[in-house]
């Protein structure tokens, strides 16, 4: 039997009631959780009693009352996979960039984005003009990136443990950009599923949606991380080509990759022909005192996107591909890549304070996160709801347990007093499970965070 179809069940004989129930009843919350994908094929009913310890008369009611309320899909010849009641897929409207019904929000935690740090940008913004006259005697045309950030950012990979040439560095009008162009030259063969984890973030999964590309969720979580027997039981069965994994603290869940996990999923990769997309924006943003030494996750399949915007500002449209330079010549070569290529005075700008400014800024936006976290997980404290408090990052996934509202229906409550919150189904491959979660970014002000809350506390109990 798949161990991780165990393992997603967590410790389910703790609950209270008949081991039938309760055993449905976990496979009914690994599904909304993500912890278990749509479509899971489950074991037989004599291997499942086996496995589990149970008789299997337990095992046959746990799974006709499944089938029963919609959670199972019994085909004849072909056994049983979970799959989603109807209820719960029969969306009338979808979540869009109306910030969930509140356009007029006062208080906004859809988007986890920082403020500008405003006297070295407006510093770099100085040094960039003054230096900008070289520039404006050129053609302007697109080009690979200005050389002197090509050259910082390679300087940078190689000393954090990546020798890595300017002729690596592919600079972009930031991470979004960045994936589109990879998407567009890499994604070629449609029968092929992508894997993404479960939740991910929502902007991937958008633009691999407008491909129509086929979905293979891995699940991720705040508290166990990567699960990669399961990633490498999905890429052995479905050979995917293309992978987009967020290794460091992930969005939304905060989840940080090991050394070790970020070896396998390395050889993983190299072993199975998968491309691997490494998402890396979030990885200054490490919380931890001192900061962590991880490694990148990096291979000779392994592709790394960066970005300015999370740990500057995300007006600051910079971002780039570190990639083999036969890759990056391949990608120039692409008709995308002019137009996402950023302006050469934002690269100025992003050269300017990725420099010499960068360790003071970057140590100031650290400390501030960290004590906009600590004072978003005091504030739940009491609430019931469960969390992990993230390494790094920018937002904490809440986990809103089974007897209040759905996370749809709260952010529908918050929405309607002028707080405007991101349900968890929008961070899902199947954009209808984890709908007990929601993500609340600690970006804001703790004043701003304090109000949010007491908001959020009120909704919950209407």
């Amino acid at each position: 039997m798949d161990s991780g179809f165990v393992a997603a069940l967590g410790d389910w004989r703790a609950r209270p009631g008949p081991l039938a129930r309760t055993l449905a009843a976990a496979v009914r919350d690994a599904v909304v959780d993500g912890r278990l994908p749509v479509g899971t094929r489950l074991p037989s009913e004599r291997e499942l009693a086996r496995t589990l310890r149970l008789s299997r008369g337990t095992v046959v009611a746990a799974l006709s009352l499944l089938r029963a309320d919609g959670w199972l899909h019994t085909r004849h010849g072909s056994g049983s996979a979970v799959r989603l009641p109807a209820r719960l897929t029969e969306r009338t409207t979808p979540w869009s960039l109306d910030r969930g019904g509140a356009p007029d929000a006062g208080l906004d935690l859809t988007l986890a984005v920082t403020a500008a740090p405003h006297d070295a940008y407006r510093a770099a913004l100085t040094r960039a003009t003054e230096l900008s006259a070289p520039l404006l005697v050129d053609s302007g045309v697109a080009t690979a990136g200005l050389p002197r950030l090509r050259e910082l950012l390679a300087d940078r990979y190689t000393r954090a443990g990546l020798p890595t040439r300017p002729e690596q560095i592919l600079v972009t009008a930031g991470a979004q950009a960045a994936l589109t162009l990879l998407l567009e030259h890499l994604h070629t063969d449609r029968r092929a599923p992508v894997v993404v984890e479960s939740p991910t973030y929502p902007g991937a999964l958008a633009l691999l949606r407008a491909r129509r590309a086929r979905l293979l969720p891995v699940p991720v979580s705040a508290a166990d991380g990567w699960d990669t027997a399961h990633l490498a039981a999905a890429v052995r069965r479905h050979r995917p080509r293309l992978a987009y994994l967020v290794p460091d603290f992930h969005n939304p869940t905060g989840a940080h990759m090991t050394a070790t996990g970020r070896r396998t999923v390395a050889a993983l990769a190299d072993r199975h022909g998968l491309t691997v997309l490494a998402d890396e924006t979030m990885r200054d943003l490490d919380l931890r005192t001192p900061p962590g030494t991880e490694p990148h996750l990096a291979g000779p399949r392994v592709v790394q996107i960066g970005s300015a915007s999370k740990t500057l500002w995300s007006g600051l449209r910079v971002g780039w591909i570190r990639a083999t330079a036969d890759l990056v010549r391949q990608l120039r070569a692409g008709p995308l890549q002019a137009q996402l290529a950023p302006p050469p005075l934002e690269q100025l700008i992003a050269a300017e304070l990725l420099g010499e400014p960068f360790p003071s800024v970057l140590a100031d936006r650290r400390t501030r996160l960290r004590a906009q976290r600590d004072h978003l997980a005091a504030l739940l404290a009491g609430t019931g709801w469960t969390y992990t408090v993230p390494a790094g990052g920018l937002t904490l996934w809440l986990h809103l347990g089974g007897a209040g509202p759905r996370a749809t229906d709260l952010a529908a409550r918050a929405a309607a007093r002028g707080l405007a919150l991101t349900p968890g189904p929008r961070f899902s491959a199947d954009s209808t499970t984890l709908t007990r979660h929601l993500r609340l970014p600690f970006t804001a002000t703790p004043e701003t965070l304090t109000r949010a809350v007491g908001l959020l506390r009120a909704c919950s109990t209407v």
